[in-house]
């Protein structure tokens, strides 16, 4: 029996008084998962992303090991529910336009203390003032520097498309109208080079991507690390008080935190491990979040038919988007129809041994985006589900 299958009559056993559609955590993947990235950190603390967990009993869990420190959260509302559930750190890694969240934010001095906010243009600033309603209470602020690789004059972008503050003077600026500003402190500075740490360098069947890849993120993280490091000395010029500069992501871990500039790393979806991590050389994780589709039909030989499946990640449509069936091993999507929003054909020999009710489990694109789906997370310890936990969306909350 391989590993794999191994893995599958596991999570049968564990699920077997569970129907599906359903969701699962291995706890012992998720753990060993936590250990890598600390180790991958060396020493540096590592600000849990939550998008990419989406499910406040796995936050306080990895947040409970040694290594692991804050949150980085996406929303605002996000933001101020886990402030008052407890988290004391948590950094807004997106600017924001809700004005009731500030207004809010403003007016509770532990909101205040415990959220940090993304700002990368005055006009930010002035949306936050405007929206403060009467509050006085000091916003806490962190400044994004945009990552990305420019190349030939600028003409050639490598990376996403975030922050305007790309040179240290441009930050500085920033950070002079932030000091200068009654009501807000500098307290943050965050760049997160997602072309290094959310591409994978090792592409099945594409040596040649795979080594141009490779050779662009050496390039980008030399870039990124001269870079970062000047602007870091710019604003501490501004403001001595810097706490932390956040940097990294899964994928770019151990390069990162070898930058003396950086204080901090930030990692989500490397707890998960979903199908987009696959493709790494520097690390290699366990999958530890799946989900499972009952087998509602049998149309003909090799092939079955599971409910729902349509589960697209975000980011520019394609197949490395979609969900890919994982156990048991050898099926495939039908090309015509691939995961459909009621129901999924899928293809191979192993079809032929499947039942009506038997479980098809499935690995998603990317890591917290399963959360939207599924109200709880059954969490599994050997071959025995030991906790069933609300994801946000079994709490009540979509907060995008």
């Amino acid at each position: 029996m391989t590993a794999r299958a191994a893995d599958r009559a596991r999570y049968d056993r564990a699920t077997a008084a569970y129907d599906a559609p359903l969701a699962l955590v291995d706890l012992a993947a998720f753990d060993a998962n936590a250990a890598d990235l600390v180790r991958r950190a060396n020493g540096k603390p590592i600000r849990v992303a939550s998008k990419s967990v989406r499910c406040r009993a796995l936050l306080e869990r990895v947040l409970a090991r040694e290594g692991f420190a804050g949150i980085m959260s996406f929303t605002l509302a996000e933001s101020l529910w886990l402030a008052r559930s407890g988290f004391d750190d948590v950094l807004l890694a997106y600017p924001s336009a809700d004005r009731a969240g500030y207004a809010e934010l403003a007016a509770d001095p532990k909101l205040a203390a415990s959220v940090t906010v993304m700002v990368d243009d005055v006009a930010q600033l002035d949306l936050i003032d405007g929206a403060r309603a009467g509050g006085r209470e000091v916003v806490r602020v962190c400044l994004e520097l945009d990552t990305s690789l420019r190349l030939f004059g600028g003409r050639v972008r490598v990376g996403a498309r975030r922050s305007p503050l790309h040179s240290p003077a441009q930050l500085a600026e920033l950070a002079r109208s932030v000091v200068r500003r009654p009501g807000f402190e500098l307290v943050g500075l965050m760049g997160y080079e997602g072309h290094v740490a959310g591409v994978g360098d090792a592409l099945a069947g594409r040596p040649v991507r795979s080594r141009a890849i490779r050779l662009m993120q050496a390039a980008a993280r030399r870039e990124l690390a001269e870079r970062r490091g000047a602007a870091v000395r710019a604003v501490r010029a501004v403001a001595p008080g810097l706490e932390f500069v956040n940097g990294g992501g899964t994928g770019s871990v151990q390069h990162t935190a070898a930058e003396d500039a950086v204080t901090e790393i930030a990692a989500g979806s490397g707890l998960y491990v979903p199908r987009l991590f696959d493709n790494y050389t520097s690390f290699t994780g366990r999958p530890a979040a799946l989900f499972a589709l009952p087998v509602v039909r049998r149309p003909g030989v090799g092939a079955v038919t599971v409910l729902g499946g349509g589960y697209p990640a975000s980011g520019a449509a394609g197949p490395d988007r979609l969900p890919v069936p994982y156990l048991p091993e050898g099926l495939r999507f039908d090309p015509q129809e691939g995961a459909g929003e009621v129901q999924t054909p899928l293809l191979g020999s192993p079809a032929d041994d499947l039942l009506i009710g038997d479980k098809v489990w499935f690995r998603h694109a990317k890591a917290g985006e399963l959360c939207e789906r599924f109200d709880v997370l059954h969490l599994v310890e050997g071959d025995t589900v030991t906790a069933t936990v609300p994801t946000y969306r079994g709490e009540g909350h979509t907060f995008l």
